[in-house]
């Protein structure tokens, strides 16, 4: 993994810079800024995650409009379950909202929804809520949004530790054929690419848990707007350096 700093000055059209013989298939992001920016304002907390639905509505628009495949956001962490109950219920609500309000553009945009992470341990409106958006948008076609929420990559990698196990254990495994391959068919990403970038608003410099096997040669870029003031042309900065970027793989 290589990092780009996100330090470098605009273009005056950063859009024509884009080069889209050359976008990547699939990117994630951290969402992450949202109560700093609402702190440095004077706001509650809310607001900041209630903007945070806006950036979230312009990413997607994106990655439509600029033909990338896949998009894999981190809604909300395991860890997250630590933080005041009342931004954990507000949260929850902003949950529902999304899949609620969110829907009707979803489809026109051909977006299909995906869920990652254990999403079912959600209090019970917001299961239902996601369940019927991704049964809504299970037959559109233009592009994936991949929403990690209750997600944490080192249990991901445990249960599929485990699910190996239990099928090498039933003979269904070869255990001496388990291979990169195997390995990345049990995780929950198992029907994507791997992220060819991540985005980082918010200037922290950490994974913070997402993604860990499938980030090992994604590239790392950090900007420090926060997310609720993370725009088209912020993305389309993260592309223009992207592809200014060698990927090797680890080779020469």
């Amino acid at each position: 993994m290589r990092l780009l700093t996100g330090a470098t000055s605009a273009a005056d059209d950063v859009f024509a810079a884009i080069d889209r013989e050359r976008m990547p298939a699939h990117v994630a992001i951290i969402m992450d800024g949202n109560r700093r920016w609402a702190r440095e304002r004077h706001l509650p907390a809310v607001e900041g995650h209630r903007r945070g639905i806006a950036s979230l509505r312009e990413a997607t628009r994106f990655c439509r409009d600029w033909g990338i495949s896949v998009l894999t956001v981190y809604g909300f962490s395991t860890e997250n379950w630590k933080r005041d109950p009342r931004e954990i219920s507000f949260l929850m609500d902003i949950c529902v909202f999304f899949a609620r309000h969110e829907l009707a553009e979803l489809n026109r945009n051909g977006v299909r929804v995906n869920v990652i992470g254990d999403y079912h341990a959600l209090p019970p409106g917001c299961v239902e809520a996601l369940d019927d958006m991704i049964a809504a948008t299970a037959g559109n076609t233009a592009m994936v949004l991949n929403l990690a929420i209750n997600y944490s990559a080192r249990s991901e990698l445990t249960k599929a530790a485990r699910a190996m196990a239990r099928d090498a254990l039933a003979g269904t495994l070869d255990a001496g054929a388990i291979d990169d391959a195997v390995v990345r068919s049990y995780l929950s990403t198992a029907a994507f690419p791997d992220p060819d970038l991540l985005i980082r608003p918010g200037g922290e410099m950490r994974l913070s848990n997402f993604l860990l096997y499938q980030l090992a040669y994604t590239e790392l870029w950090v900007t420090p707007v926060y997310w609720p003031a993370f725009s088209r042309e912020t993305f389309a900065q993260a592309i223009v350096e992207y592809q200014g970027r060698q990927r090797r793989f680890g080779g020469m």
